[in-house]
């Protein structure tokens, strides 16, 4: 298995992982959204809390020249962390949703 294709499995493993917790109330769903043909992967929550309607990414992650890119992370439990602990060099980790200038005070990869 090439290094793109373990990514892409650790990522949906990892993302499958989350949704496990479901959404904060019964009436908000957790969805995975999976689009390995162009490596992108989310993780949203749907529906009502009482009259206000609840549509919001926790996750977005890409792959992008062999890296993986985290656009955004929502969560308690830091993703960089879960890809860290499958095996996924922290090199090979972009925390996107730094700035640019921060990246390489992250410890983790530039892009």
């Amino acid at each position: 298995m090439d290094q793109v294709a373990r990514y892409r499995e650790i990522v949906r493993r990892v993302i499958e992982d989350y949704a496990q917790f479901g959404g904060p109330d019964p009436n908000i769903v957790t969805e995975v959204i999976e689009d390995p043909k162009r490596d992108h992967f989310e993780l949203i929550h749907v529906g009502w809390d009482r009259r206000r309607r609840i549509h919001g990414t926790v996750l977005h992650v890409d792959l992008i020249g062999g890296k993986i890119w985290i656009q955004h992370d929502g969560t308690e439990r830091p993703m960089a962390e879960e890809l860290v602990a499958a095996g996924v060099p922290k090199e090979d980790i972009v925390l996107a949703y730094k700035p640019v200038d921060i990246r390489p005070l992250t410890g983790y990869g530039v892009g």
